[in-house]
């Protein structure tokens, strides 16, 4: 099977400057532009197509760039994710409804309170590996939605409704009816995340997240503070869910705990497999095609869960390692056959 990955990276390597950002822009733009490009072989039949862009499309996208923090960064095995979306998506609920504040004032908040869940979670779940880590963060994430559930001062089986939209911005009116410039919005944050995941892989958390990756007790052998960038990965990956849940309630305008059940960390978890361990700009792929497949074969009701199934399946025997996995990784896993 021809390596894309392989031959992509191969072209940008030896492409002009020039070349490469216009490549980037041209992308960017057509990403931009994607809600206006509403046509019978990308359309979704049984969903506004602007909608499926925002969610589950973009969201799922943006989520599984914060779980590559902690699965694919530093190699930690998190199946609790969605409590960070569920508390980022509660703070906007809660403080939305009950306060004066604005949606670019609570985001900040939910980031917040997202992170120090993270704190709280990592100080002591950190300590673990492996198996043992993933039972704990699966239950951290059932803990906050059973709470969500029986807490009536946040709603509780009833959740939340009324959520405001956020404020008018540039002239663009946030309406349910209207999700193009939640979809925008969505965008800025994915691109800005993206941006700052690629950043930090070349300096010294990249290097130290790498180092965890590889071997743990050897990393921290070598003197990297491996518990620190531990939960580093963790609160970061957190204030990418709290965003991304606090955005999520602002264009639902109502939430329910069960919209935050295990299936959604399960689901994310699946695109930053698919898309490839490590690769942000595969995990986006990953995300993209697996949050729209469901909604493009909605037509076959319920075979459509077989057939997405069946593409996982083929998929991953095809391609173990993901769509677009880490080019070291590959490279170093090629020396050792």
């Amino acid at each position: 099977m021809i390596n894309l990955r392989d031959a992509g990276a191969t072209w940008w390597e030896n492409a002009s400057k020039l070349k490469r950002r216009s490549l980037v822009v041209s992308l960017v733009v057509f990403i931009y532009a994607l809600p206006f490009l509403n046509n019978p072989l990308i359309n979704t039949p049984g969903s506004m197509f602007e909608s499926v862009l925002f969610y589950p499309i973009g969201m799922f996208v943006l989520l599984s760039l914060g779980l590559n923090i902690v699965v694919g960064k530093s190699g930690l095995l998190d199946l609790g994710f969605v409590a960070f979306f569920a508390i980022g998506a509660y703070t906007m609920g809660v403080l939305g409804t009950r306060t004066n504040l604005n949606f670019w004032e609570i985001l900040p908040i939910a980031m917040g309170l997202a992170m120090l869940s993270g704190v709280l979670l990592g100080a002591p779940a950190l300590r673990l590996r492996g198996d043992y880590l993933a039972i704990v963060t699966l239950g951290f994430g059932e803990i906050v939605r059973i709470v969500a559930v029986n807490e009536e001062f946040i709603g509780g089986a009833r959740g939340i409704a009324g959520i405001p939209t956020p404020p008018d911005l540039f002239g663009m009116k946030f309406e349910i009816l209207n999700p193009k410039p939640y979809y925008w919005l969505l965008v800025t944050m994915t691109l800005l995340v993206y941006w700052a995941v690629r950043r930090m892989a070349v300096r010294r958390p990249g290097r130290a997240w790498d180092a965890i990756r590889q071997d743990d007790d050897v990393a921290q052998l070598m003197g990297v503070p491996t518990f620190k960038y531990k939960v580093w990965a963790f609160v970061l990956g957190a204030a990418v869910g709290g965003a991304g849940g606090c955005l999520y309630a602002s264009q639902i305008l109502s939430i329910v705990p069960d919209q935050f059940s295990l299936n959604v960390s399960i689901l994310v978890l699946a695109c930053v497999v698919f898309g490839g361990i490590g690769n942000p700009f595969g995990v986006m792929v990953g995300a993209a095609i697996l949050a729209y497949l469901p909604e493009r074969i909605r037509f076959l009701t319920q075979p459509r869960q077989l057939v997405f199934g069946i593409v996982l399946v083929l998929i991953m025997n095809l391609r173990p390692d993901g769509l677009l996995p880490r080019k070291k990784r590959e490279k170093f896993e090629s020396e050792m056959k």
